[in-house]
This record gives structure tokens, sequence and C-alpha cells, in this order.
């Protein structure tokens, strides 16, 4: 019953990254996304990985989310922005990924109800995730998060409006 499970929240996966990857419109995609996000998540759960099954979706599908309303918040533009949200609301535009949520929400009562992960895999805490991130696997670490840095930066940058510089020249 946990392999048929297992397929199904891997579909879900690769049918929500392929829509993401194919959609023009950047909320549109970011659904998906959220969604792509989810069913690892949900993988990671039916693995028996309950802590990575959290922080996927805690940290990647809700940082990613917050983000994504950070950069709408900045980028403010009025009229227009209120018309395109309103747009949004429409059914098209909600219905493929709430259907592919609630195929995951189903995935998810069938296993609590069954009685848990724990004949598809080995449970893993935290205390081995931390001990493999803080051993091995340091480095690794140590560069996602100068990359994310670097992103952090390049976004303040990319965000911030352009100033004219006067050098030199009396008002």
């Amino acid at each position: 019953m946990m392999l048929i499970l297992f397929y199904i929240a891997s579909a879900v996966a690769v049918f929500a990254t392929l829509m993401m990857i194919t959609r023009l419109n950047a909320v549109h995609g970011l659904l998906y996304l959220i969604l792509s996000l989810l069913a690892v998540g949900v993988l990671f759960f039916l693995l028996g990985a309950h802590f990575a099954a959290v922080l996927e979706v805690i940290i990647y599908a809700g940082a990613i989310m917050v983000l994504f309303v950070f950069v709408i918040m900045m980028l403010n533009q009025g009229q227009k922005t209120v018309d395109q949200e309103r747009s949004w609301l429409q059914p098209a535009t909600w219905i493929g990924p709430s259907l592919l949520a609630l195929i995951l929400f189903a995935e998810l009562l069938i296993v609590i109800v069954l009685g848990g992960s724990a004949e598809t895999g080995q449970l893993v805490d935290s205390k081995h995730v931390a001990i493999a991130l803080y051993g091995p696997y340091l480095l690794a670490v140590e560069l996602a998060s100068m990359l994310l840095l670097a992103g952090l930066v390049g976004a303040y940058h990319l965000g911030k409006p352009m100033i004219k510089k006067t050098w030199g020249k009396k008002s």
C-alpha cells in the first residue's frame, strides 16, 4: 500500500514540477513549485524521514512563499497589481494546484490512519540529521549558506532604487 502511495506522490511531484516549468505567469509557477516541494515532503515522510519532511515543508515551501510575498510587496505597482491579483482568484488559476494538494492530503491521511511509515524505511531523527550535516557534509552546508548569502546580497542590490550620483556638482 505504501508503495502505491509513494508512486502517487512521485507522480504529483513530477507533474507539478513540469507544470511549474511550463507556466508563463510567475504566480502560477509558484503554486506548482510549492506543490512540488510538498510532494517531496510527502515522499520523505513515506520513506521514514519525518524530520526531513518537516524541514522540506517549513524551510522550502514556507520560505519560498514568504520570499515571493516579500518581492511582491517590494514591487508595489498600484492598480495594475490589484487587477492582476483579482485575475489570479479565478478558478482556472487555483483548481489544478488545489486538486494536487488534495491528493497529497489524502495520502497523508491514509498513512496516518494505517499507522505511519515505519514499514517503508528507517526512521531518521534530528540527531542523525545534525550529525550528518555537521560531520561529513559540513563543507556542503557552508557552501549552501554562502550561496544563500550571495543571493540575499544580489536581491538587495537589484531591489534598491537607483540613486543618481552627483559627485563634484554644485546644486
